[in-house]
């Protein structure tokens, strides 16, 4: 009997640098198409929860105008819906209507008309910038928009 031979070790096979670099040129490029979209998730966001702000602040003041007859004015301001107003005129009906002000994503307080610009009364924050007016993450989002 002969003893046995170890079989002949095979060539043990890596990556080549050609192999490595295309990898890497592959994850270069798809980085580069799905980067720019999640970055501007943020901004998405804090639009819809804005928009969501000033949903809940509408139906606030809609049960305040239900309970006392008339929106709070605008020297009032949102303010009525947290604590009674104690300026103009003195709801007769009043409760509270939100637990707190929300400030809006940016953390700005939101601004409030009445007469509204684009209805009978408008509630909306100013986007990113705080400034009338923009586009994309600085626009104003409003109850007009609901």
């Amino acid at each position: 009997m002969r003893p046995s031979r170890p079989a002949p070790r095979q060539r043990e096979r890596g990556f080549t640098l050609i192999e490595i670099m295309v990898v890497v040129v592959i994850l270069g490029i798809l980085a580069a198409l799905v980067v720019p979209r999640v970055l501007d998730r943020p901004d998405q966001a804090r639009a819809v929860a804005a928009r969501q702000d000033v949903s809940g602040i509408m139906q606030a003041l809609k049960l305040y105008r239900l309970d006392n007859g008339r929106y709070p004015t605008t020297e009032q301001g949102l303010r009525a819906l947290v604590e009674r107003p104690a300026t103009g005129q003195v709801p007769p009906n009043w409760k509270q209507y939100l637990e707190r002000l929300p400030s809006d994503p940016w953390g700005n307080p939101y601004q409030y008309l009445n007469p509204g610009v684009h209805g009978e009364i408008d509630v909306f924050s100013l986007g990113a910038d705080g400034q009338p007016g923009g586009d994309n993450a600085n626009a104003d989002i409003g109850s007009w928009e609901l």
